[in-house]
């Protein structure tokens, strides 16, 4: 029954190894006993044909689809499932074998294989269900007197890891408990560490303070935990420049964004060492609650540019966020129109990238000019078929306002652009006396001309081809 409760309530496929060594765990014990690891065989021997290895991603699951969904509908078959998870996780943890690996170099885990899953997810399954027993395994790791390899693991995989910033593994210790569990979102623990732990606004290794952990992963109960505390920094700045509340508007959490507003040292529209504000972080990763949220407060700038030239309204054209532009547009104080970074209007960078929602959206504004181009004079059209997309230019050309035969600073036009790029299906449309797909595809890319008279005389030629 524990490998059915393993494989059903992981948060992730487990492969082989890692399910006999879960399994091999002695909860509480200092040591790991290799001699309980049992093999995949007696494994699948044991659980009479309920699990199998999947050859392809070799993984270990459940025989049937059905079978998930009868354990997922029936968890009193497990008792406390994600608790005895988080316990097995942490002593394994805990032991004298991973306790004893280094931070660096970067150690072998071929001998333990189910370190990477524990260091991942114990404070997940922690947080949906935390038991005494996990409570003080958990309290044993972070007083541990040396950097635990597990923190490597864990900071590694979040998000800001892989924004260019480096982990820096000298200040490694600087990740606290209360780092960790606010990370996690576990606020049993997080209630015991505030009094235990010194500075609640130490940076860490990675630059984030308790809070800003918190408030990135959208912990809403440990970032109420954490402003009830003394001397508490709500809008202390951290990686970049950038505030908890930032951290919480750029990644959508609007509980957190709404709990840091009731804060009186908070500012709404505090930009990070770009010059980007929160809104313009949730308008460029599309979080239009968060977006409603600062557009109702006092002294939001909308119209702000960050060091790239980029508004929010640019960001979310550019990224193809149709509804936040939407929002965004219903905004007096917002130009639809105006050119952001390299020249480019929103027209431009919606159609370079094919956003198709987004360039409908502006081409039913009288205030955007179809025609107008970036810095070098490449309009959207050119843009749009520069890059292959067939359904903007299509309604690009269904304006009567739109040149198709502007010439940029390089002398190229849309047809150039699509033809250097063998772009069928554009250059069809283009085309005045019209090409079939085919031909250009025949052609080699490299030799299609660049410019229209030419392309007139291989489709005279081709014509006549029987």
């Amino acid at each position: 029954m524990t490998a059915l409760m393993w494989i059903s309530h992981s948060e992730r496929p487990l492969n082989a190894n890692e399910l006999c060594h879960a399994l091999a765990v002695e909860t509480g014990s200092p040591y790991l006993n290799i001699d309980n690891v049992s093999s995949i065989g007696t494994l699948l021997t044991c659980c009479q044909g309920l699990i199998a290895v999947d050859k392809e991603a070799s993984t270990v699951r459940l025989i049937h689809f059905t079978l998930q969904e009868y354990l997922r509908a029936h968890p009193h078959l497990f008792g406390t499932a994600h608790s005895a998870m988080a316990e097995t996780c942490l002593s394994y943890l805990n032991s004298q074998q991973v306790k004893a690996l280094p931070i660096n170099p970067f150690p072998n885990l071929q001998d333990t294989p189910f370190l990477e899953y524990s260091s991942l997810y114990w404070g997940v399954h922690a947080k949906k269900d935390l038991s005494d027993c996990a409570k003080l395994l958990a309290l044993q790791l972070f007083n541990s007197h040396n950097p635990h390899i597990s923190m490597r693991i864990l900071l590694k995989a979040q998000d800001w890891y892989h924004y260019g910033l480096d982990l820096d593994l000298d200040r490694l210790s600087l990740f606290s408990g209360l780092h960790c569990a606010s990370l996690f979102g576990i606020v049993e623990i997080v209630a015991s560490l505030v009094e235990l732990e010194g500075d609640i606004n130490q940076i860490d290794c990675m630059g984030n303070t308790p809070l800003a952990c918190a408030a990135w992963n959208g912990h809403e109960g440990v970032v109420k935990i954490l402003l009830e505390q003394d001397h508490v920094r709500p809008d202390g700045l951290g990686r970049n420049g950038q505030t908890p509340f930032g951290c919480a508007a750029r990644n959508g959490h609007e509980g957190v964004v709404k709990i840091l507003l009731e804060q009186d040292h908070v500012s709404p529209d505090r930009p990070d060492k770009d010059d980007q504000t929160p809104l313009g972080w949730a308008a460029q990763n599309g979080h239009e609650g968060v977006v409603k949220i600062l557009l109702e407060q006092d002294h939001i700038s909308p119209n702000r540019a960050d060091k790239k030239d980029q508004t929010p309204l640019g960001l979310a054209a550019w990224y193809g966020h149709k509804r936040v532009v939407k929002i965004l547009l219903e905004r007096d104080d917002v130009d639809p129109d105006r050119r952001g970074r390299w020249g480019q209007t929103l027209l431009c960078a919606a159609a370079q990238n094919g956003h198709e929602e987004v360039v409908k959206i502006l081409l039913e504004r009288n205030d955007v000019d179809p025609n107008k181009p970036a810095n070098w004079h490449q309009t959207p059209l050119s843009f749009a078929a520069e890059c292959g997309h067939e359904e903007v230019v299509k309604m690009l050309l269904e304006r009567d306002d739109v040149d198709p035969d502007k010439r940029d600073n390089f002398g190229e036009t849309a047809l150039s652009y699509a033809t250097k790029r063998g772009h069928a299906g554009i250059i069809a449309l283009l085309q005045p006396n019209p090409v079939t797909p085919s031909t250009v595809e025949d052609a080699s890319p490299s030799l299609l001309p660049s410019n229209t008279d030419d392309l007139h005389a291989i489709s005279a030629r081709t014509a006549t081809t029987p």
